[in-house]
């Protein structure tokens, strides 16, 4: 059974060297997108973590990488930026030498974050 990684880092380290650049960049992008995120491993997954809320998960499989947890609302916000992208439900899935573009991977967890923002308001509300 292979070992459940503990930190980003180990999780990386565990995949071919194209995939470790690949997820690489992506893991950049959503840090400067959100210096403050906690870098966490959830569902044995990275995923990052901002005030208390997960804002974005990505992974690798055999024959591509995703990016999860954007929601129905931004996908559908994001549509015309994600034409090139084969998604499913709510997950972005991309090839494993090419990452998603920095730029538009700043978007999404820009996004995300004003989207959980918006849900803490209301909440606090009632």
């Amino acid at each position: 059974m292979p070992r459940i990684p503990r930190t980003v880092d180990e999780y990386l380290k565990a995949l071919p060297v194209n995939v470790q650049i690949t997820l690489g960049q992506v893991r950049k992008a959503i840090k400067a997108a959100c210096p403050e995120a906690e870098e966490i491993i959830s569902y044995q997954i990275p995923a990052y973590k901002y005030k208390g809320h997960i804002i974005i998960y990505f992974a690798a499989f055999k024959n591509h990488c995703s990016i999860y947890a954007m929601g129905y609302s931004l996908i559908e916000e994001f549509k015309n930026l994600l034409k090139n992208y084969d998604i499913s439900g709510t997950t972005i899935h991309f090839p494993l030498d090419k990452p998603l573009p920095a730029s538009l991977v700043r978007k999404l967890v820009k996004a995300r974050i004003k989207q959980n923002e918006e849900r803490k308001r209301i909440k606090n509300k009632k």
